[in-house]
């Protein structure tokens, strides 16, 4: 939920499985809101997904981008 503070059980345990994917997929932000944007930073998996309708500061990162609206995507399926 947007605004919405998260507790520290549910940001460790998003951490960890984070940390533990081999595969992430990040669909429709910015990945400018923190502290739910600085998560990505604990992934070292293979691969890397983005999606979302504009640029994020970490295309550069990703294995896969997509600039496009997450329904348009899911439709696509």
């Amino acid at each position: 939920m947007y605004e919405e503070g998260l507790d520290e059980n549910t940001l460790e345990n998003a951490v960890y499985a984070i940390k533990n994917a081999d595969l992430l997929i990040v669909a429709g932000t910015s990945l400018t809101v923190y502290p739910a944007s600085g998560l990505i930073n604990y992934f070292r998996g293979k691969n890397l997904v983005l999606i979302n309708r504009d640029a994020t500061p970490f295309d550069n990162r990703a294995d896969l981008v997509i600039n496009e609206s997450l329904g348009k995507v899911f439709s696509e399926i």
